[in-house]
Order: C-alpha cells, then structure tokens, then sequence
C-alpha cells in the first residue's frame, strides 16, 4: 500500500457512513451507495453522487469509470482507517495515553462480560501471554 495512506483527510460524519457501505460492499455505484444509505440523512441521489465526488477529490475513494455508472471503493480498508483515525483521536483528545482513552470508552457505555473478556484476550496477546 502507498504510505501516503497513513496521512488521507479525517472524513466527516457523512463520509463515514458512505465509507460504511463501500467497507461492506467492497465496492458501489452511486445509486447502490444512496439506496444502502436509504432514509438516514433524508438526502437526494445528486448529495450522495456529490459527497462521492467530493471524496474522489480528498483520495478517500477511487471511481472506476469504465462501466456507464462509476463504481467507487474505499482507498483504506475499514481497520487502517480505524487505526488512523484512533490514533489522532489519542494524540489530539488523550494527549497521547491511550490508557485514558480506554478509561473513558470503558466508562462511556455499558461493557458486557463477554467484551472485558475479549479486550483482556486482546491486551494479554498485546504483551505476549496467552490463557490457556
């Protein structure tokens, strides 16, 4: 992958759920896009060809444009653009501790049993242990 990846526009919330279909789609057209989107914004078919044009421009999408409608597809996979995306929230909110921006996550919505368990699975892999 190009590393200017590593340095693409933060995408706003309209963009976010755009990238959201195109994630699990691989791939879209336009209409395909608007139609997955259906009420949510209470938007027409010329914001959404819009935005997506938009988007082309910042290098968050790419259009394919040798079939009659554009196929468009997410420049990043959906977990580097997660990545990217935390990784300015710890910088910029956090001050660099990701310890505090787990704190609050934790702390901002209700975490079943089934997640803490995952996330110590996640951190005991982080450091090298395994449960067995």
């Amino acid at each position: 992958m190009d590393s200017s990846l590593g340095n693409l526009p933060r995408p706003t919330e309209a963009e976010l759920e755009i990238l959201g279909v195109l994630w699990r789609c691989d791939s879209a057209t336009v209409r395909d896009v608007h139609e997955q989107l259906g009420g949510q914004r209470g938007t027409g078919y010329t914001t959404t060809l819009k935005l997506m044009q938009l988007m082309a421009s910042k290098g968050l999408v790419v259009r394919d444009e040798s079939q009659r409608s554009h196929v468009y597809r997410a420049v990043q996979p959906q977990a580097a653009a997660q990545r990217q995306m935390v990784g300015r929230l710890i910088d910029q909110v956090f001050a660099g501790s990701t310890s505090a921006l787990v704190q609050q996550a934790l702390e901002a919505g209700s975490v079943d049993v089934a997640e803490l368990k995952e996330i110590r699975r996640l951190i005991d892999a982080r450091c090298g242990r395994s449960k067995s």
